[in-house]
């Protein structure tokens, strides 16, 4: 959960895990940063549902077209982190 700490890939791991409701999805394992979602297996329903479930947990809204755009889990996690940052007094 959030804080002051940064969105990290084991974040996004577990909120891709949980939003595609698996708990062991070997294709998320190792240097996946740059790697595309639909390589990994997730289409854009499992991208939305976990779109949500980051802005639920973490307590930001996300941009929809920066969104669409973050195809990698690098793009994803750096797109959150500097929505968590511009919220931050």
């Amino acid at each position: 959960m959030p804080g002051s700490s940064p969105f990290t890939l084991d974040h996004l791991r577990a909120t891709l895990r949980a939003a595609a409701g698996a708990d062991d999805i070997s294709s998320l394992e190792g240097a996946i940063d740059d790697t595309e979602f639909v390589s990994l297996g997730y289409d854009s329903i499992a991208l939305l549902e976990t779109t949500s479930r980051i802005e639920r947990e973490w307590s930001v809204s996300l941009d929809e077209q920066a969104m669409a755009a973050a195809s990698t889990p690098r793009e994803l996690v750096a797109l959150v982190n500097a929505h968590l940052s511009a919220k931050t007094p």
